[in-house]
């Protein structure tokens, strides 16, 4: 019994840590027939410079698929945006410059994909 009581404490602040996480938030990108490649290279260029303007992004990476599988769907761009939780998501999503991006992202966007979740 004496050894039960340390356990429960550890697996109770094991389970806290995992529930306080950082936020990741994926976005995939399968851009219209036809996006000449110029207006591709803006959008990535605009994407990768919302860290600079929405302090809540801890970090940010990105690329292009890659997969030999053929399973992606037409989707071509895959975007990694990591908050130090969900309230960091929540300040970006609204934020004047994530609006902007969208804004400019939109006419040439066929599909997005957008997944978050907390890191475990």
């Amino acid at each position: 019994m004496r050894f039960l009581v340390p356990i429960l404490a550890l697996m109770t602040l094991a389970t806290s840590a995992l529930a306080d996480g950082e936020y990741r938030h994926i976005v995939c990108f399968k851009f219209k027939p036809g996006t000449p490649p110029a207006e591709i290279e803006r959008i990535e260029k605009e994407f990768a410079a919302l860290p600079e303007k929405i302090d809540t992004i801890t970090a940010f990476e990105w690329g292009t698929n890659v997969s030999p599988e053929n399973l992606d769907k037409g989707f071509t761009h895959a975007f990694l945006v990591t908050f130090k939780d969900k309230a960091g998501l929540e300040t970006y999503l609204p934020h004047p410059a994530h609006k902007a991006f969208v804004e400019g992202l939109k006419p040439h966007m066929e599909d997005a994909f957008v997944f978050d979740y907390v890191a475990r």
